[in-house]
């Protein structure tokens, strides 16, 4: 079974912060084994996206096999889960973000993770990178593009005055 990821997991750190509260809750429960009777626990903080993650999955983090189990599938999204990397000229929205890991995971791949940068030289757009392929959706990309038709333009008026 496929691991679904919930939507505020986006990122490979995203999921080794998961994976870093699900040792914690490991170690919680190893520590308990050896406790003794009677003496205060204080069990470790869980985030929103780990119990959403286990809830939609069906993972009992009581559980040790569970816990395991969950443990291998998201070292495996780790390692092979597609990686894409968006670069914006501005920090985009939560919303904006959202809509385009919900469009990824529909589309390209149901764990597809993201990796957001900041490239104020793109001016306006994005630029998308992929291990293998590069989109440059940029304002900076079809400017370049367009040069010798503006240049043209440019002439154009100068001549005309």
């Amino acid at each position: 079974m496929e691991l679904k990821l919930p939507l505020g997991v986006m990122s490979k750190v995203d999921v080794a912060r998961i994976m870093r509260e699900l040792n914690a809750l490991d170690d919680f429960f190893t520590a308990a084994k050896v406790r003794e009777t009677g003496a205060p626990v204080k069990p470790p903080h869980l985030t929103r996206s780990l119990n959403q993650l286990a809830h939609d999955n069906g993972f009992n983090l009581l559980d040790d096999g569970q816990r395991k189990e969950l443990q291998v599938k998201l070292n495996m999204i780790i390692g092979k889960a597609p990686l894409l990397h968006i670069s914006f000229a501005t920090e985009p929205t939560p919303r904006a973000l959202e809509r385009i890991i919900i469009w990824l995971r529909d589309n390209i791949h149901p764990q597809a993770l993201l990796q957001v940068g900041l490239q104020p030289t793109i001016a306006a757009g994005c630029v998308l990178r992929t291990p293998n392929l590069l989109f440059d959706m940029s304002v900076r990309n079809y400017l370049k593009r367009e040069e010798p038709y503006l240049m043209e333009l440019i002439r154009g008026v100068a001549r005309e005055r």
